[in-house]
């Protein structure tokens, strides 16, 4: 890779993923893996185009749009669009990376990909990001499509944005059909996709738990430190406070909100949270207002990890690199047994390392880490089955895709857990490595399937 420009986001996820495989026996009884490696860490295809629209003031703007192909050896591309001034071909290379791994883990057909613009939609006007949304389709539309590359939402792609794209593709194409997931309820979505992400972490954190205790401890009493205020935070929030936990923070970009009484965060509390993301306001406004000062703290620049006390889970759920191996360091510190990413690469390299050494020295003592692609899976695995209800022209019940994630979590686990098993020396005592094994299987399903079609040899 050193013929490319810096991408300092993909080339720590390639780092992460290919330490693992060659700190394991896979290339020791699959060498020809090595080549697998070579070819899969390059793009099937990087689509950059450009976005012109046009302000209320009536004056001609200009943005770059991307989509990243990554892999379809599985099935069509995969992989949500990302509005936010920080996108970069590296940022959408390491998440189109990331994925094409995650969403081979959910057992489903589906490649990976990601894309997005480097549009900032705070600040802007309903009309305003409604025009760009139709013209950043108007592009996309040549290179997408049910069979092809079906994009998703993600950060400043909220529903109603992938309303306005997918009208515009309908527009451009002249028939309807399931090209993005994340839909309205009444016109293709599927029933709990907003929920999924955070409903599936827990799901697959739940597993660890059980695991590690021998199926004597769930959620309940346990404290959760959440990172984030967006819809992977509350709603790992809503349903970790359901199986019986305490949440004890959340975030937004400019602070961290850490609750100081013995409830916690409640659900009024995150339906309050909720509505404030909505109106694009921070949190600090909630813990400055009378009715909650008494209840929460708000540390302006800081993220949780520090500024809580007793932890038993962690969920890290806001962006890439929101835990440093300093803000590891204080976690095991303060006995923290669990931590799963909500979010792509949550944890630096640095971090990883921590708990992975914590985890050979301290054995059943230890804190257990769970990467993203295989903890955050939940997400990409209901617009699977959202795609799969459109290609049925059928609508499933809450109740049933919620059994359907439940499933693809249990299964995702016991993957991780049998391929670090299998592929990971460990010793007696010491719980198998879920980042190892989240890697191991992730890439050995891809590495094969290419095989198979001739993508190497």
């Amino acid at each position: 890779m050193s013929n490319l420009p810096s991408e300092p986001e993909f080339q720590q996820a390639y780092k992460e993923l290919s330490s693992t495989l060659e700190n394991s026996s896979l290339f020791e009884k699959h060498p020809d893996y090595k080549k697998a490696l070579q070819v899969a860490s390059i793009p099937e295809r990087i689509i950059q185009f450009r976005v012109t629209w046009e302000n209320d003031k009536g004056e001609v703007q200009v943005n770059n749009g991307f989509r990243v192909q990554f892999n379809s050896a599985l099935g069509p591309y995969k992989g949500g669009l990302r509005f936010h001034p920080s996108v970069n071909l590296s940022i959408l290379k390491f998440l189109g990376f990331e994925q094409m791994f995650k969403n081979a883990l959910t057992g489903l057909s589906m490649g990976g990909g990601k894309g997005g613009a480097d549009f900032d939609p705070k600040g802007k006007s309903d009309n305003e990001i409604r025009k760009f949304c139709v013209s950043f389709m108007r592009e996309l539309n040549k290179h997408i499509g049910a069979d092809t590359d079906i994009p998703a939402g993600d950060i400043g792609v909220s529903p109603r944005e992938i309303g306005w794209m997918f009208g515009a593709y309908r527009a451009e194409k002249n028939k309807w059909e399931g090209v993005l997931t994340g839909k309205g309820g009444n016109w293709g979505g599927s029933l709990i996709r907003p929920e999924a992400t955070g409903y599936g972490l827990v799901y697959y954190v739940q597993h660890m738990i059980q695991y590690a205790s021998g199926g004597k401890e769930s959620f309940e009493g346990k404290r959760v430190a959440i990172s984030g205020s967006g819809n992977v935070a509350q709603y790992a929030a809503l349903k970790a406070i359901e199986l019986g936990a305490t949440i004890i923070s959340l975030s937004d970009s400019k602070g961290a909100l850490i609750a100081t009484d013995a409830k916690g965060i409640t659900p009024d509390v995150v339906e309050i949270i909720a509505d404030m993301k909505v109106k694009r306001k921070q949190l600090s406004e909630l813990a400055a207002s009378a009715e909650y000062k008494s209840k929460f703290t708000y540390i302006d620049g800081a993220r949780p990890w520090t500024h809580v006390e007793k932890v038993d889970v962690v969920l890290p759920s806001a962006t890439q690199n929101e835990v440093s191996g300093e803000e590891a360091a204080k976690l095991i510190a303060l006995g923290a047994k669990f931590i799963a990413e909500g979010s792509n690469m949550g944890c630096t390299q640095e971090a990883i390392d921590a708990f992975e050494q914590d985890r050979r020295e301290k054995k059943g003592d230890a804190i257990w880490y769970a990467p993203g692609k295989a903890a955050n899976a939940g997400g990409v695995a209901v617009s699977g089955l959202e795609m799969a209800q459109n290609s049925q022209r059928l609508k499933w019940t809450s109740e049933e895709v919620d059994e359907k994630l439940k499933g693809i979590m249990k299964n995702c686990f016991e993957n991780c857990l049998s391929t670090a098993k299998e592929y990971v020396a460990s010793a007696e005592g010491e719980f198998p490595s879920l980042v190892a094994g989240g890697n191991i299987a992730g890439f050995s399903k891809v590495a094969a399937a290419m095989k198979d079609q001739g993508d190497w040899w």
